[in-house]
């Protein structure tokens, strides 16, 4: 009756101290002995350690920690059998340091090994100093029936903590993306004369894209989009660091370049090995028509001049932002684009350009530069939901291998600017 309404109480919690604390006093007081210990399997580093022992305060417990290669209970462990030892330090495999270290001896144990219903160990129970002798058959078979009833115990308490680091985990990544989408531009500034579409589409929760336009007096329309390495959680803190100090340069009235090499030299202090940033910064001056910018791998970037038809594809004119420091300003080198009336000028992320289709054909260059010439007319919105569209068409059912974010800027032509 004892061994039932110890696993009634098992099954009452999910508390793993809890848990453990019933298991030795269970151990300790059906078989009659001094002292039980419930050494835990770290699978991860193939240790077993100590977190409720009897005999063992806190230090102790937390500096015990061993390989399953050693002792009665790493051979319990591996083996998975019960073992009883009638004589500790007439078997060779014994450790005794356990015994140095607080002082008690130990006599006789049995080692009970904590097997779950799907087979794996999750942990190994002592039962140490049986009263008045040696531990008998009836005490394996009880120490066996209490070992399975904990081992099931553990498993469904690990089970519940690590479903509740995952709902702690989901609601961290659903705030984090609420706090990126709040820095994605909801009320695009259109200068005078001109038209900017803008779209973020993240591959997974959070995206390692970034995108902005915003206005500073007197300094004409900042124009912004960043590609981090890969895409998730990570990378979209990286640009929206990136996003956040652009935002800050652009208002103490920092020139684009030296704003990029500050911004370059501040990433390759913070991104990790490995890690990069593709940006475009641009400003737009309405009244000269012109758009001066730097790339740092961002492209091709695409200006359809629409008076001839021509579209050129222009290539990065720097290296993407944390790998190298561009040291002085003047290594940093400008571009500039002069828009005529009708002219479109766009940027994407490679999302759009290497989005693939069932058979891993990816969407192309050209097929961008089509959907904008088709576009002639049209407003920068208009462009840039059309070629949205017809790579979500080319994709078909599979999901998006990596974000997308484009950024479309159109010259209206004269007739409609002069009303």
């Amino acid at each position: 009756m004892r061994v039932l309404e110890v696993a009634r109480r098992l099954g009452g919690t999910s508390d793993v101290e809890e848990i453990l604390g019933l298991i030795i006093d269970a151990l300790r007081d059906l078989l009659g002995a001094e002292r039980a210990t419930v050494f835990q399997f770290d699978a991860a580093t193939n240790e077993l350690y100590t977190r409720v022992a009897h005999g063992l305060d806190d230090s102790a417990r937390r500096e015990f920690r061993f390989k399953v290669e050693r002792g009665l209970a790493g051979e319990c462990c591996t083996t998975r059998r019960l073992i009883n030892v009638p004589d500790c330090y007439a078997d060779p495999r014994f450790t005794p340091e356990v015994d140095r270290r607080t002082g008690y001896r130990t006599r006789n144990l049995l080692c009970v090994p904590l097997v779950a219903t799907d087979g794996s160990i999750v942990g190994v129970a002592q039962v140490l100093n049986k009263v008045g002798g040696t531990f008998t058959a009836a005490d394996e078979f009880i120490a066996e029936a209490l070992g399975m009833q904990a081992a099931v115990a553990l498993q469904r308490a690990a089970l519940f903590a690590a479903k509740l680091r995952q709902e702690k985990l989901d609601a961290d990544v659903a705030l984090a993306q609420r706090m990126q989408e709040a820095t994605w531009p909801t009320h695009v500034p259109q200068p005078r004369g001109y038209e900017i579409a803008v779209h973020l589409q993240p591959a997974e929760e959070t995206g390692g894209d970034a995108c902005d336009v915003f206005g500073v007096p007197g300094s004409g329309t900042v124009l912004f989009i960043a590609d981090a390495t890969g895409h998730g959680l990570g990378p979209a803190l990286s640009v929206t660091q990136a996003r956040a100090m652009v935002r800050v340069a652009m208002r103490c009235g920092v020139g684009i370049g030296q704003a990029v090499r500050h911004i370059n030299a501040q990433l390759c202090e913070d991104l990790p090995p490995g890690r990069f940033i593709t940006a475009f910064l641009a400003r737009l001056d309405s009244d000269a028509h012109r758009i001066e910018y730097h790339s740092a791998g961002q492209g091709p970037l695409l200006h359809l001049h629409t008076a001839s038809g021509a579209a050129d594809l222009s290539e990065a004119n720097g290296l993407p932002l944390g790998i190298v420091d561009h040291g002085d300003v003047e290594g940093v080198e400008l571009g500039e684009a002069m828009l005529a009336p009708g002219d479109v000028y766009a940027v994407l992320s490679d999302g759009f350009f290497e989005a693939a289709d069932a058979d891993g054909r990816p969407f192309g260059n050209e097929a961008i530069v089509r959907i904008i010439r088709e576009g002639e007319g049209c407003s920068a919105a208009e462009i840039l939901r059309s070629v949205v569209s017809a790579v979500n068409a080319h994709c078909g059912q599979r999901n998006a291998d990596d974000d997308r974010t484009a950024l479309v800027i159109r010259r209206r032509p004269e007739e409609v600017q002069a009303d």
